[in-house]
């Protein structure tokens, strides 16, 4: 029988701890390592919906990107939706993993699939940490090559590809060659992506003040949205899980969705 330690370690060792951010909180955050599991529920986030939908689904699983818990909560308690998710899980027995920004690092995790969803060729790590037991070299940023277009053209085909509602973009007036990628918050990684080469760059959460420096640089930032960018490591991650453990039911959550909307 699988446990939740059994998926943790396998969790850990496509996505192993050494490879996070040191404020990150990954890892087992709720519930038994000695939990046997025959469902397991795959979300972004997990979110008191997809808790909810964990239970009312009977799962004793749920892996997530995004942590249950970031900051340390000084109570749990309905009153917050954080403590009405921690509680939903317990209610149900059910435990709770996440690989975050060390799946975000990991080859095959969460950039390098973003990566392959925009069609970029000959990718590569950019300014890599370190490498992996294999010798894979492992970090934040991607970058690859697309035949050059104009960055409408490049616009266009993120959003198909990506499901996205709308992008914030600064045109540097370059056409689309070489491209770097960060699902989320890695704006700041920018001087990164321009050090390799690259006249564009996806990724989220970018700030005013990121913008302006973009263009000033002379670099294509796209902010395609943080659901967008992260969201397609889900498919794979419950794909990989279904594989390693076939007497486990592993689902993809269908509660959860970009709460973002433009008007």
């Amino acid at each position: 029988m699988t446990t939740v330690a059994d998926i943790l370690k396998y969790i850990e060792s496509i996505a192993p701890g050494y490879m996070k951010e040191s404020w990150d909180n990954i890892g087992l955050l709720c519930g038994s390592r000695c939990t046997p599991v025959k469902k397991v529920l795959v979300a972004l986030d997990p979110f008191e919906g997809v808790c909810r939908e964990a239970a009312d689904w009977g799962a004793e699983l749920i892996v997530t990107h995004h942590p249950l818990i970031f900051q340390a909560p000084k109570a749990v308690t309905d009153e917050t939706s954080v403590g009405r998710a921690i509680m939903a899980l317990c209610a149900a027995g059910i435990s709770a993993i996440n690989a975050h920004t060390n799946l975000d690092c990991a080859p095959g995790g969460v950039n390098d699939v973003l990566a392959t969803t925009l069609g970029l060729k000959d990718t590569e790590v950019i300014a890599p940490a370190g490498t992996n037991e294999e010798g894979l070299p492992y970090g934040l940023l991607r970058c690859g090559r697309v035949n050059e277009q104009p960055l409408e053209d490049f616009l266009a085909h993120i959003k198909t590809a990506l499901g996205c509602a709308g992008m914030r973009y600064v045109n540097s007036g370059k056409p689309v060659s070489k491209v770097a990628v960060g699902g989320g918050s890695c704006a700041g990684a920018m001087l990164d992506a321009i050090a390799a080469g690259c006249d564009t760059f996806v990724t989220a959460d970018v700030r005013y003040n990121q913008f302006w420096d973009a263009n000033d640089l002379g670099l294509n930032l796209i902010d395609a949205g943080h659901f967008c960018t992260e969201n397609p490591v889900v498919p794979v991650l419950a794909a990989k899980i279904a594989a390693a453990f076939p007497d486990v039911t592993v689902k993809i959550s269908e509660s959860h969705s970009d709460c973002m909307k433009f008007y």
